[in-house]
């Protein structure tokens, strides 16, 4: 709901908030894989330049190959009657990529190895690997087609923490060597801080706040932010008990409050807040936050 973000080529842009905030139906609104009702979504990879809320056939298509998906649930999304050769190569076989079975085997071993897949096992079905090596299958199939911006979504949440680590790398190290820019939905604000140059908040549909990484984790702004950055742990014992508890109901994304959308739960709303929407502001040093007050409470309540 009224969301606008610039993703700059080559980046690793971050997408947090709480479960029902609306990350996931941003991410597969910009893919096409939901309707876009209102509004305007450009595509430019250097390339190409399309209009996603107007585009279809061929050009369509031809986006299909240039942006893909990686899925949360690294079991449930491949399919156990194929051997991960053919998982990998559906893509290829699907938008006619390949004019031969030999083109499309040499292709498929050329990414499964990028995405550090044992090429002797390429023959054997999902059930036989690990949570991590399945989501690499996912990840080799996302990118065999040769796309550009990937959105992965809570890729790696159903994993263990080590596996995440490594699989964390790979997509840092994909980047670097594919030139991916990449949309990163996650609840884990840990991982974000770890793998995202940019980050943006989304709290009940809309974007609260948004700025480089360390920018954002060092001074937020919002008073959403804030409670939801204390909820961090910390090894520091002098962080200990610093979670903020945010009272009141969460409002229903079909009828949120008049005003702002956090007026409902923030401890610093006024009377401005439960009657005028705010806009997103643009102070001029990469941040940009939607609050009415967040510039006294940066003096009321230091980060």
């Amino acid at each position: 709901n009224d969301v606008s973000l610039d993703i700059e080529r080559g980046s690793f842009f971050g997408l947090v908030g709480e479960s029902g905030s609306g990350k996931t139906t941003l991410g597969r609104a910009i893919l096409k894989a939901a309707p876009i009702s209102a509004g305007h979504v450009a595509y430019c990879d250097g390339e190409v330049e399309y209009d996603l809320a107007n585009i279809s056939g061929t050009q369509l298509k031809d986006y299909r190959k240039r942006a893909q998906l990686i899925f949360q649930d690294p079991y449930a999304a491949l399919s156990p009657r194929m051997t991960v050769r053919d998982i990998i190569a559906e893509p290829l076989e699907v938008m006619g990529l390949t004019k031969s079975r030999e083109e499309t085997d040499a292709r498929v071993r050329e990414i499964a190895a990028k995405c550090r897949l044992n090429l002797e096992h390429l023959r054997r079905f999902p059930h036989a690997f690990s949570g991590g090596q399945r989501q690499r299958i996912s990840i080799a199939r996302a990118l065999v087609s040769g796309p550009k911006f990937i959105v992965a979504d809570e890729s790696v949440a159903a994993l263990d923490v080590s596996i995440q680590a490594d699989v964390l790398n790979l997509l840092k190290q994909l980047q670097d060597d594919l030139g991916l820019t990449f949309l990163f939905i996650s609840h884990d604000l840990s991982v974000v801080a770890h793998i995202c140059d940019h980050v943006a908040v989304m709290y009940l549909g809309r974007l609260v706040e948004t700025a480089p990484t360390r920018q954002l984790f060092a001074a937020p702004r919002h008073p959403y932010t804030r409670a939801l950055f204390s909820a961090i742990p910390s090894l520091d014992p002098d962080d200990r008990g610093k979670a903020q508890k945010l009272e009141g109901e969460i409002p229903s994304p079909t009828n949120p409050p008049p005003g702002c959308k956090f007026n409902t739960r923030c401890p610093h709303a006024t009377d401005i807040c439960r009657s005028e929407e705010p806009k997103l502001e643009h102070p001029g040093d990469g941040h940009e936050v939607a609050c009415h007050r967040w510039r006294e409470l940066l003096e009321l309540v230091p980060a």
